[in-house]
């Protein structure tokens, strides 16, 4: 049996062993382990005498894995984007912004709702996990929508969609995964995220606009403050557009020089928010909640990590990444049209796998094939098939994957915001959070058809910074 053949028979084994319920970096760990071991017993002809040398060298090469490649100090980006969000949280930093957007867009239809994606929007620029941003605003929002007569269904579903923004909007800690598997410059596609996260917001504005407009029962507006109410609300939200800002200079400075590393200005980030925090009253036993939570998240994503990276690393023995690529570019089919279908494929795949296991177990093989259809990685514009270099189709297709990946939060029967939302609203079931979010596939459908359409959405920023 060929390297590819074990390649295909242990892949299927592994995407069986996620379908039936393991884990997903058990799954991966599991599967990349056997992988090495097949590989490396066929090399020597399947004897049996062989099996224990083989099952020394792929443990060996497995056990590489987690330390050269989690060492990276690429990664400890993570703990402080998911600081920033916690701490923010703490710091009042939440309530702060949606009271600012409650007083200045409350009074179009659907005031509140489109208040909160905003104000979701503002928190996800502090915070790189969906998940706590739509834990946060479940408290936060549902209440006050509730309060006023939105139908419950309704109000779940924008805390639960507008959640997923955290995903796109820098600081991201998926963007930055992305960043690492496929060797890009994670500065670049940080300042990717921020035109089509905020215009991912503004199409949910738009189509909860027109929901109220067409049903005047589910989302009533909110009149009655004046200017004056509107202004003084904006001096609580500012630390927020402060950390913004100092991601945004640590990664790209207009002016000069960038001001030092993302690693360096989720740090400065995650200070200021502290000082913040503390400045506000925060206890310490709030301080330790906050750090205890973002431990939590980092070693669950951590230990993805290294599981997908040990089956990575087999999948690089197995030169499954390679055969997939040169198989993508000899087919006879427009390179959009293929595109779309990896991206269909990646809503069907969401839908039984979370999104940071999702993404990383399929990107060693899918970007090389991506690559590999816009004409490889050094290809110039010109002679490309999707109209750009190959680095900046590299943060192009990353932007739409993170995409995709915010789409599977929402999409039945794993949408983990949804399970979120209601655990967090004991008056809310999971039933009632998926209908609520049914309208917004259509807004992520349109934002993702205009992505593909339109690449300069993703690449006008990135590409400032040269």
């Amino acid at each position: 049996m060929d390297p590819i053949e074990i390649g295909l028979w242990v892949s299927g084994g592994m995407l069986l062993m996620v379908v039936l319920g393991m884990r997903v970096a058990f799954a991966a760990a599991m599967a990349g382990l056997i992988g090495l071991i097949w590989i490396f017993w066929a090399k020597k002809g399947m004897e049996w005498d062989q099996l224990g040398w083989a099952l020394t060298v792929a443990i060996k090469t497995a056990g590489q894995v987690p330390h050269s490649k989690v060492s990276s100090q690429t990664l400890s980006l993570i703990p402080t984007f998911i600081l920033i969000g916690f701490l923010a949280y703490y710091a009042g930093l939440t309530k702060a912004i949606f009271e600012s957007a409650k007083r200045w867009f409350a009074w179009v239809p659907g005031g509140l709702a489109v208040s909160t994606v905003f104000a979701t929007a503002g928190f996800a620029a502090v915070s790189g996990a969906s998940v706590a941003t739509a834990a946060v605003f479940a408290r936060i929002a549902i209440p006050e929508m509730l309060k006023i007569g939105y139908n419950k269904q309704f109000a779940a579903g924008v805390v639960a969609a507008g959640g997923t923004l955290a995903s796109l909007i820098p600081p991201s800690a998926i963007l930055v995964i992305y960043a690492i598997i496929v060797e890009q410059d994670v500065g670049k596609l940080l300042l990717a995220g921020f035109i089509p996260g905020a215009f991912s917001a503004v199409v949910y504005a738009v189509l909860i606009i027109g929901i109220a407009m067409i049903w005047k029962n589910v989302g009533p507006p909110v009149t009655g403050f004046t200017w004056r109410e509107r202004f003084a609300a904006l001096p609580a939200a500012l630390p927020i557009v402060a950390v913004v800002v100092i991601i945004i200079f640590f990664v790209y400075n207009p002016f000069g020089d960038a001001w030092g590393t993302p690693t360096e200005g989720g740090a400065v980030g995650a200070f200021i928010v502290f000082c913040m925090a503390v400045f506000r009253g925060m206890r310490l036993a709030e301080l330790k909640d906050a750090l205890l939570e973002t431990a939590k998240l980092t070693v669950m994503i951590f230990t993805i990590i290294w599981g997908v990276l040990i089956y990575v690393r087999f999948l690089g023995f197995a030169d499954l990444p390679g055969a997939f690529a040169d198989w993508i570019s000899s087919l006879e089919t427009s390179p959009m049209l293929i595109l779309i279908c990896i991206l269909l494929a990646y809503a069907v795949l969401g839908m039984f796998m979370d999104a940071i296991g999702m993404l990383l177990l399929t990107l060693p093989v899918v970007y090389p094939a991506v690559m590999a259809l816009n004409g490889g990685e050094f290809v110039s514009a010109a002679d490309s098939a999707f109209g750009m270099s190959g680095p900046m189709c590299a943060i192009w297709f990353g932007i739409l994957v993170v995409k995709m990946a915010e789409f599977c939060l929402i999409t039945p029967p794993i949408g983990l915001n949804c399970f979120v939302v209601a655990g967090v609203r004991p008056d809310l079931s999971v039933q009632d959070v998926f209908r609520g979010v049914m309208p917004f596939f259509v807004a992520d459908a349109v934002t993702i058809g205009l992505l593909v359409a339109f690449p300069q959405i993703v690449l006008w920023l990135p590409s400032l910074a040269g």
